[in-house]
């Protein structure tokens, strides 16, 4: 099959090809294919044409489904088989060619990928066609004749002859209907049974070989075929023929619409401005809590409701959002478990994050929930879901809110959907390899998380949503650290600050003790109110109240009296009684102190600890001495001892019990570095770059982006017919040229031209790389290098050993 489509592929111009692969951004991921026989085979793989079927509206479907059950199908028996006029299958027709999944052979016969042939086992519910049947070892040459003369047919010739007279016999309706005449009693019920509800159904097997019986008589005419013993089916052909002449398959060519109603533009707009800065405020809050008390998981795994609830009064969040934006910020690696805390904590990532400016940390948080796999508002049988507890339907979750949202997308601008059911079966058209009881139950939840996120208002998708929603090529997963396609889009760019434009950088200090914020405040404004002021209502304005206790809440956060003035005033004009009450709380701060040790140094010799507390070297430890026979240190029990062996004393650590214990720190090797390619076609090891690891986000930068489809497809073309000269010179230009090489060796680098196949190479200045793909040009490898990330070339006279990669 896939020499069929190599044929194909090879009688393509370049826009045909361009929409290819443009349909198919799988076929040309890193590393991108340069010839068409590579191309080929990506482009039949079978998990990629499953997640391309994924993708596919149900004509296409039910186009390629029906084309399954035919023989030699073409474009004109195809519409006259669904029923539907040429002009309305041609489209949907020209839909699974553009994505590979079909093409056009020889006389206009369709052909299917393998991979769309495994996703129907049995289409239409037809089973094996008849040649699969009578060609099977188990129907022997006499069996076939004797078959033959039963349907009165002749036996002359081979047996590819009389299986073609049987085939053809069998398939005719009227030819058919005239046997079935003959046959006896209950002969017509028990093909019908099979027609409808088979191919494959259980069966008496005694009753197959007793004269008379119906069974009996559909095998010896080759209606009906047992695979075993209890078990019988009946061949495709015959069933279409039993169905009758008003049979024809499901054909849905329009999809359902969806209910709407008008909506005023300017009020979704206005909601979007104030719900998106809500969001990166409010997770800056969740974060920021979380930084103070770390929060601790189930046993079972994820986060218990008493802590959601604790959090959501802390933060002034709602449970819903606080659910939400908890599984938002895990995704956006915001958040993460952290052992020696015993909690889930702010990472490192958080504080670049928060001194991002609005639009890019708004945009973290939105492509973190649009690869998401769990649905945190969805209920089952009532209940909500564990916060960042498993979810079972993973991935699918994810293909669910991008359907949802794309769905909405295509509304017309200025409405709303009016039903949900509606929606739902608009998206299920749409993407009907979904599961439709899980999509009845999840989107409910996401359209609750959208209009939480600012992607909806009033049932109406903003401006928000549908830029997300254009970014369904390359959503990533819930395992990508980064998503530049949505994080990084102009588009959306663009958007998110337009949604943040509205947020308010000062305040109205009241005599009152008040501040009040008309309109959404940015997240470093209801930062610094949220420290100093107790939040009394939030909406279009919001209100904070300043009182004793949380000016010395800010104060316990390391502020003096005339810091937090200073930054008050930043954002406002302070009344003097602000000014009276937070110095005056200062004034009594501090009253009573806490100090916290790192660890209590203790012995029986006070000149000895004495002798430690004067040592110079040690004074970095801030050791201070309580008792003749206790000193204290500020730094941890671990760096404690390691200083005080260091400069010639022997401590010995003791636990909480007074028990002497000795720890082992346990070795890691150090793991080796990892080729990045820089700018100008240079590479280098990424430990040289100690800021960029290979999980950050920047390292992508340092990558080629995937090629443009259509100008990919011109190399393709122009690749393809400059074949047939390069080939038999890979063999005598790696003998000439890769001198350093046994010849074994220089067999393996032949593969990785011919082939495409892994191999690691070394060079002679000790550089190792992982390479396929090649292709040779004049004394040079160029082959995609894993390591880089792109295609590089190698001088063959400089690689000194190749071996097998795994």
């Amino acid at each position: 099959m896939k020499d069929h489509l190599l044929g194909w592929l090879r009688t393509l111009d370049e826009d045909r090809l361009g929409r290819v692969l443009a349909n198919r951004p799988d076929a040309i991921a890193a590393p991108w294919p340069r010839r068409l026989d590579t191309l080929a085979q990506r482009l039949g793989n079978g998990f990629a044409v499953m997640e391309t079927l994924r993708c596919l509206p149900l004509p296409c479907l039910q186009l390629a489904e029906a084309a399954l059950a035919m023989t030699r199908p073409t474009a004109e028996r195809l519409a006259q088989f669904v029923d539907a006029p040429l002009e309305e299958v041609t489209p949907w027709l020209e839909h699974l060619y553009d994505h590979a999944l079909a093409w056009p052979g020889d006389g206009g016969v369709i052909h299917l990928t393998e991979g769309v042939a495994r996703w129907w086992s049995a289409p239409l519910s037809l089973g094996e066609p008849l040649d699969h049947y009578l060609n099977s070892w188990s129907i022997g040459n006499d069996a076939l004749n004797a078959l033959a003369r039963n349907l009165g047919l002749s036996t002359q010739g081979n047996k590819r002859r009389v299986i073609a007279r049987v085939t053809q016999a069998l398939s005719d309706r009227a030819r058919l209907s005239a046997l079935v005449r003959g046959a006896p009693d209950g002969t017509v019920p028990l093909l019908d049974r099979f027609a409808w509800q088979g191919p494959a159904l259980n069966v008496d097997g005694g009753r197959f070989v007793t004269p008379g019986t119906p069974e009996k008589w559909c095998a010896d005419h080759g209606l009906l075929f047992r695979p075993s013993w209890h078990v019988a089916e009946i061949p495709r052909e015959v069933a279409i023929c039993l169905r009758g002449p008003g049979y024809h398959p499901a054909y849905r060519p329009e999809p359902p619409e969806v209910a709407t109603i008008p909506v005023d533009p300017e009020e979704v707009d206005h909601l979007m401005t104030l719900a998106a800065p809500h969001v990166v405020e409010r997770c800056a809050a969740l974060l920021d809590n979380t930084a103070k008390t770390p929060l601790p998981l189930l046993k079972t795994g994820g986060v218990g409701v008493r802590e959601v609830r604790r959090i959501a009064k802390e933060t002034g969040c709602d449970e819903d959002e606080t659910r939400l934006l908890l599984e938002v910020c895990t995704v956006a690696r915001l958040l993460a478990w952290d052992e020696p805390s015993g909690g889930m904590i702010p990472t490192d990532r958080f504080d670049r994050w928060r001194l991002d400016e609005g639009s890019a940390r708004l945009r973290v948080l939105l492509a973190a929930w649009w690869r998401m796999e769990r649905s945190s508002l969805r209920k089952i049988d009532g209940k909500y879901g564990t916060v960042l507890g498993d979810d079972p339907s993973g991935s699918a979750v994810a293909r669910i809110r991008r359907a949802v949202l794309s769905a909405l997308a295509d509304l017309p601008a200025g409405t709303a959907f009016a039903d949900r059911d509606s929606l739902v079966a608009n998206v299920h058209w749409h993407t009907p390899l979904l599961d439709l009881e899980l999509l009845v139950a999840c989107a409910p939840a996401v359209l609750d998380e959208a209009t939480l996120l600012g992607l909806l208002a009033t049932n109406a998708i903003t401006d928000l949503g549908r830029a997300l929603a254009g970014l369904t090529a390359k959503p990533g997963d819930e395992n990508d650290d980064a998503v530049p396609m949505v994080e990084h889009d102009p588009v959306l760019a663009e958007v998110a600050t337009r949604a943040l434009a509205s947020v308010r950088r000062s305040a109205l200090f009241g005599p009152d003790l008040t501040a009040v914020v008309t309109g959404p405040p940015s997240a470093e404004l209801a930062a610094l109110l949220d420290r100093a002021a107790e939040r009394e209502s939030r909406g279009a304005a919001s209100v904070w109240r300043f009182t004793t206790e949380s000016v010395r809440r800010a104060l316990d956060h390391g502020y003096d009296a005339d810091d937090l003035l200073d930054e008050l005033a930043a954002v406002g004009t302070i009344p003097q009684p602000l000014e009276y009450l937070v110095r005056d709380t200062a004034r009594r701060h501090g009253e009573v102190t806490v100090t916290t040790v790192g660890c209590v140094i203790q012995a029986g010799d006070p000149a000895l600890l004495a002798e430690i507390a004067a040592h110079r070297r040690l004074s970095r430890l801030g050791i201070r001495l309580l008792a003749p026979t206790v000193l204290v240190s500020a730094a941890p029990a671990e760096r404690t001892l390691a200083a005080l062996r260091e400069v010639g004393y022997s401590p010995v650590p003791v636990s909480d019990t007074g028990e002497i214990t000795v720890h082992r720190a346990r070795h890691e090797e150090p793991q080796g570095g990892k080729l990045i390619l820089l700018p100008g076609g240079q590479v280098a090891e990424l430990s040289e770059f100690p800021g960029i690891t290979e999980m950050d986000p920047l390292s992508y930068m340092f990558a080629e982006p995937t090629p443009d489809p259509y100008e990919h497809a011109r190399r393709l073309v122009e690749a393809g017919r400059s074949d047939d000269e390069t080939n038999g010179r890979t063999w005598a230009i790696i003998g000439r040229m890769a001198t350093r090489l046994p010849t074994a060796q220089q067999s393996l680098l032949g593969f990785v031209v011919d082939r495409g196949v892994r191999a690691g190479i070394t060079l002679t200045d000790g550089l190792t790389a992982t390479i396929s793909h090649g292709e040779l040009k004049g004394g040079a490898l160029d082959a995609w290098c894993e390591e880089a990330g792109d295609y590089l070339e190698f001088p063959l006279a400089e690689i000194v050993e190749v071996r097998g990669a795994l």
